[in-house]
């Protein structure tokens, strides 16, 4: 049975018009005569989208009972039993009711695609899992219900569907997506310009990458090696010479140009794995290609056009930028060089071949180390000069054997030489072989001359021979020489590395970690101060030097105060004292100082974060209270006027019931009002430190009434349940009565219709505990801390249900008292909230 196909329609928040234009489609393959059902819409009380339905197939709900309360859910089986080609199915993200077939509304769907049936289905940005933590930072609001990535870019459609932000926000404020007591705090909140319009970047930017992916697909299914310039993708080639950074800005400049265009450096590295470019060079480069916003990549290979070409093709490239070749003349003419090669061989892909100062000037030769001790060298030198005449002596002493046999001992001399002492000393005894040979054993003997050809071509092939060896020998040395630095190097890397991914701190773990590899005393990071910027004079003054870190024992406070100094860039220098490096472990050394400068950025930008924290929390808590109090606010003070200004009325004659409605109306609001301001005065006065407490011993079975009575016919059917043998309790009877009016109103907001909240008492270890119990839909317990904090509320129903403070006045006014406020889970489903005060009886006893 073939597999049904999941098209998605994607929007950045809710009310773009997701479901509208699912059921457009819907319509549409009906009217085309394809069988169409209704698993289930989600119209959300929106005219325009109800209307949409039409009169497309609706398979009814199933109805499923939780913790007492009654829920639907798309019914699975009907829907399988029924077989349509399409089923409509919204909000994929959607979690279901305890009790349902699946957890998630996304395996539900994956069943009926199993099933052979095609789906249509809709889902926000924000419920994507890898953008729930991005989404989060954005709004402020962490969504629990979210699917996998992989199962919306397993679809075979994905719609966008997409909106302005000024045109959502005209769409809230005609009342198209919420209810209209709930629209002001939509527009302060969730739905501020600036939310939307980054949730919009990130849909469309999420939309842009699986494209890119289905395009990647569809060119390796067809074999498609050819570029296709869907995007501009500019690569530059980096070789970790001087010219590197010059490329990278001509590179970044191109990729300016283009709207979306990528910017990707490649680094061809050599296959054998021995170190060929400057690694110190490469990490800045690398840094700075990163701070363009491009990307970095190395690859290996032997042949450098290929490898180059085989990347840009691979990522789709569309232009290729290398640098001018840096070979003198003479060795263009005898090799076209690799912008030469990677040009002619470039295909489709524009080429840039750009100049700069180090172009023309050759290849700086680099003093080559040898690649024996100066103590074998010695030895083979001394081999040499020793070896040579001592077989002279003893083939001498031999007259039996032939020119071809002495040639053949003396080239195993030559080669005993190379193995000790490498290729001068084996140059030497080569040489040194060669006339001895000449002089002792070719015809005419004690002479420089050679009288047959056959002698001349022996002896010529022997000291080629001998060269040869000598070489091969030097090279295999200096290679396995290389290759043990190469591994040094790398493990000095992977243990500075982990030692940063280790440490708490990125620059602190970098510095110690190259401390004790390199056996240093101490290691410092200086920072030219801003008065000797551009003043080299003043620059080698100790005092124009700050330690920005530093590890070990008296790190120094300028480049002259150690043995050595690598310059990061312009302003940063890490400082090495204890002992001199050699060459090759300062090159190690400079790639870390690059390291090490990203480290700093990072703590540095991290510390601004820090900073800006308590700012934006300011900004944060200043906005959701303007957002609450323009409709807590405005809500009892609309209701108290209109109530007052109808009384004040001489157009209509009020009966005594009327009137009596009127006046409670009024009184009502005054009191909502009030408290409202209450507790804004009394959070303030907590904050500021200033709010006076008079603590006293009181018997709960007092304050518990009064503060039912506060809540009025609400709270009349609340259980209560107090032993009479219960200790009084330590705490200022007005506020105490106030924490409990908020927490019975939370309390009574979330329960179910018909179970009504319940209040025990209980005295226990020197405290009294008072319990306020519900049976409501509960909370998650890592969002538990969240229910405190000032201006929140759990989920997204800020938008509706007030100003969102009385838990967090609650425990403030129980801390001051000296007392507590923990939730826990009740048995059974729903929320207990545990007040915990002193008892009167302990803290008498403690005075005591």
């Amino acid at each position: 049975m073939p597999r049904g196909e999941l098209r998605i329609y994607l929007g950045a928040a809710p009310g773009v018009g997701k479901t509208y234009a699912m059921l457009e489609e819907a319509q549409r393959r009906a009217e085309r005569g394809t069988d169409v059902v209704i698993g289930l819409v989600e119209s959300h009380g929106r005219p325009h989208t109800a209307a949409m339905i039409g009169d497309l197939e609706v398979v009814p709900r199933r109805a499923i009972t939780y913790r007492g309360g009654g829920f639907t859910e798309m019914d699975l089986d009907a829907v399988l039993a029924r077989r349509p080609e399409v089923a409509v199915v919204d909000e994929l993200a959607h979690t279901n009711v305890p009790g349902s077939g699946h957890d998630k509304r996304w395996q539900d769907i994956q069943e009926l695609l199993d099933a052979g049936i095609s789906v249509l289905s809709t889902v926000n940005i924000q419920h994507l899992e890898s953008l729930n933590d991005v989404v989060a930072q954005i709004t402020g609001i962490t969504q629990r219900e979210t699917v996998p990535d992989q199962v919306v870019r397993a679809a075979e459609q994905v719609e966008l569907i997409d909106m302005t932000p000024e045109a959502l926000r005209r769409r809230m404020a005609h009342g198209n997506i919420y209810r209209p007591d709930r629209i002001d705090a939509a527009l302060g909140n969730y739905f501020r310009v600036g939310n939307l319009t980054a949730l919009r970047e990130l849909a469309l930017l999420w939309l842009a990458g699986k494209v890119d992916e289905q395009l990647d697909a569809y060119r390796a299914q067809h074999g498609i090696s050819a570029t296709w310039e869907a995007r501009e993708r500019v690569v530059v080639a980096l070789t970790g010479g001087p010219e590197g950074e010059t490329l990278i800005r001509r590179a970044a400049r191109i990729a300016a140009r283009s709207k979306g265009a990528d910017l990707l450096a490649v680094h061809v590295a050599r296959s054998d794995g021995l170190a060929g470019a400057d690694p110190a060079r490469l990490a800045r480069q690398r840094v700075l290609v990163e701070s363009l916003g491009g990307t970095y990549h190395q690859v290996l290979g032997g042949d450098i056009p290929a490898a180059l070409l085989d990347f840009a093709r691979g990522v789709n490239a569309t232009q290729l930028v290398l640098g001018a070749s840096r070979r003198g003349r003479f060795a263009q003419l005898l090799s076209r060089g690799v912008g030469v090669t990677t040009t002619a061989l470039s295909g489709p892909i524009d080429v840039h071949l750009v100049t700069h100062a180090e172009a023309g000037r050759g290849r700086r030769a680099a003093r080559v180390p040898a690649a024996l001790s100066r103590r074998r060298r010695l030895l083979g030198y001394a081999l040499a000069a020793l070896g040579m005449p001592l077989l002279t002596v003893l083939l001498a002493a031999l007259p039996d054997l032939t020119l071809t046999n002495d040639i053949l001992l003396f080239l195993a001399g030559v080669v005993g030489v190379a193995l000790v002492g490498g290729l001068w000393p084996a140059l030497v005894a080569a040489l040194g072989g060669s006339l001895l040979l000449n002089w002792f054993f070719t015809p005419p003997y004690h002479a420089l001359t050679i009288a047959e050809a056959d002698n001349l071509l022996a002896l010529g092939v022997f000291v080629g021979v001998a060269i040869a060896v000598s070489w091969v020998v030097d090279v295999a040395a200096r290679r396995t020489r290389e290759a043990a630095r190469a591994s040094a190097d790398a493990q000095t890397l992977a243990t500075v590395a982990g030692g940063v991914l280790r440490g708490e701190r990125p620059l602190p773990a970098l510095l110690d970690r190259l401390r004790e590899t390199f056996a240093l005393r101490a290691v410092s990071v200086l920072e030219l101060v801003a008065e000797a910027e551009g003043r080299p004079g003043r620059a080698r003054e100790e005092a124009a030097w700050r330690v920005v870190a530093g590890v070990g024992d008296t790190p120094p406070g300028s480049p002259s105060a150690g043995e050595t100094a690598v310059p990061v860039d312009d302003r940063l220098t890490v400082v090495l004292s204890g002992r001199r490096l050699e060459a090759a472990d300062r090159r190690v050394v400079e790639a870390f100082a690059a390291q090490a400068a990203v480290a700093l950025r990072q703590e540095r930008l991290a510390e601004e974060a820090a900073t800006a924290r308590p700012l934006a929390e300011a900004d944060r808590l200043r906005t959701a209270l303007l957002a609450a109090v323009s409709h807590d606010l405005r809500t009892p003070l609309a209701s108290a006027k209109a109530a007052v200004s109808s009384l004040r009325s001489h157009d209509v004659e009020f009966g005594a019931d009327d009137r009596e409605e009127l006046l409670a109306t009024a009184d009502e609001s005054l009191d909502r009002l009030d408290r409202l301001v209450a507790n804004l005065l009394d959070m303030s006065r907590l904050q500021a430190g200033v709010l006076g407490v008079t603590a006293t011993a009181i018997g709960l079975e007092d304050v518990v009434p009064r503060a039912l009575d506060e809540l009025g016919p609400a709270a009349a059917d609340v259980a209560t349940d107090i032993p009479a043998d219960l200790p009084a309790a330590v705490a200022d009877p007005g506020l105490l009565e106030r924490v409990l009016v908020n927490i019975v109103a939370n309390a009574l907001r979330h329960s179910p219709p018909g179970r009504p909240p319940t209040i025990t008492a209980s005295a226990h270890a020197g405290q009294v505990e008072l319990r306020v119990i519900d049976t409501g839909p509960g909370i998650p317990e890592d969002q538990w801390e969240h229910v405190f904090l000032p201006f929140q509320r759990l989920g997204d129903r800020d938008n509706q249900t007030g100003v969102g403070l009385g838990l967090a006045l609650s425990r403030g006014l129980a801390e001051a008292m000296g007392g507590s406020i923990t939730p826990e889970t009740t048995p059974g489903g729903g929320l207990t909230m545990v007040v915990r005060l002193p008892a009167a009886e302990a803290s008498e006893g403690a005075r005591g």
